[in-house]
């Protein structure tokens, strides 16, 4: 799972290195080739096929409110930070294997959930490390979030380390 965050955060790098905010970085826009090659895409076509994923604002906007940070949310700010807010849930959705952020909530209740100051919850099979970058990426001000050059080289750090055993059977 390391490995395909590696590759997500490398590719998020590239990006911000070109100053191109994402402003749509999901599982759903990320491609998985063969040995596990993965990059990052964005696909139209998503929003027909993931049509929960996505929180009409006015008439046709439609937002990936799941995956945005508070000032998204609040004042359609996208940047640099608020694709790093993203990727920490991405880094969720790896390691709950897919689950969609916040599912048990109607997007209304995810926006006040976000806007309060609310995170997910630590995936039952999260290295207490990773769950750390995450809430590093979740910071509540932008300027205090990891920057993705930082949340590459924990990833590096932390797949090269001893591996960790979990129990998944419970």
């Amino acid at each position: 799972m390391l490995h395909i965050a590696q590759q997500i955060a490398a590719g998020m790098v590239y990006l911000a290195s070109q100053h191109f905010v994402h402003r749509d970085l999901a599982t759903r826009n990320c491609l998985v080739g063969e040995n596990l090659l993965v990059k990052i895409g964005d696909f139209g076509m998503s929003r027909d096929v993931y049509s929960t994923d996505y929180y009409r604002v006015g008439g046709h906007t439609m937002l990936p409110i799941r995956w945005m940070p508070p000032e998204s949310i609040m004042y359609r700010k996208f940047t640099t930070e608020s694709d790093v807010w993203s990727l920490g849930v991405v880094l969720w959705e790896i390691f709950t294997y897919g689950k969609q952020p916040w599912y048990q909530l109607s997007n209304n209740e995810v926006i006040e959930c976000i806007t309060q100051g609310r995170v997910l919850q630590r995936p039952r099979t999260c290295p207490k490390e990773v769950y750390d970058l995450m809430l590093g990426c979740w910071q509540r001000e932008p300027h205090m979030r990891l920057n993705i050059k930082e949340i590459y080289s924990l990833l590096q750090n932390l797949a090269k380390a001893s591996p960790v055993y979990l129990d998944i059977l419970g």
